[in-house]
């Protein structure tokens, strides 16, 4: 699989905080259907962990990994064409997911206001 420049370069980095790691997320984040696809799995991880509270049917939190991040994995390895950050930064891909979620949200509702 052929990576993007941004993910090579990256190999030599070694992110050692959040704000500093962000950037670099949202670099590996361009493609649309990429983006859309990690917004889905976010959402289904809160519709799951809602559901579970609710039901208490515990066992169900085991979808939360499947879920999460076969989403995201699909949007990298079919339409970003890169490998996901996770493998590298695990911690930090997950706040920048939620992070990218949030300022998503926040974007969508923002231009509904502005319509």
């Amino acid at each position: 699989m052929k990576m993007s420049r941004s993910s090579q370069s990256s190999k030599n980095r070694e992110y050692t905080t959040f704000k500093a790691f962000y950037p670099f997320y949202l670099s590996q984040h361009q493609n649309t259907t990429c983006r859309v696809l990690h917004y889905i799995g976010s959402f289904l991880v809160l519709v799951i962990l809602i559901e579970t509270v609710i039901s208490q049917n515990w066992i169900q939190l085991a979808l939360l990994p499947l879920v999460g991040y076969g989403f995201a994995w699909v949007g990298h390895f079919v339409f970003e064409k890169n490998r996901p950050a996770t493998f590298q930064y695990p911690l930090y891909s997950l706040l920048g997911d939620w992070v990218m979620f949030t300022q998503g949200i926040a974007k969508f509702f923002q231009r509904k206001s502005n319509t």
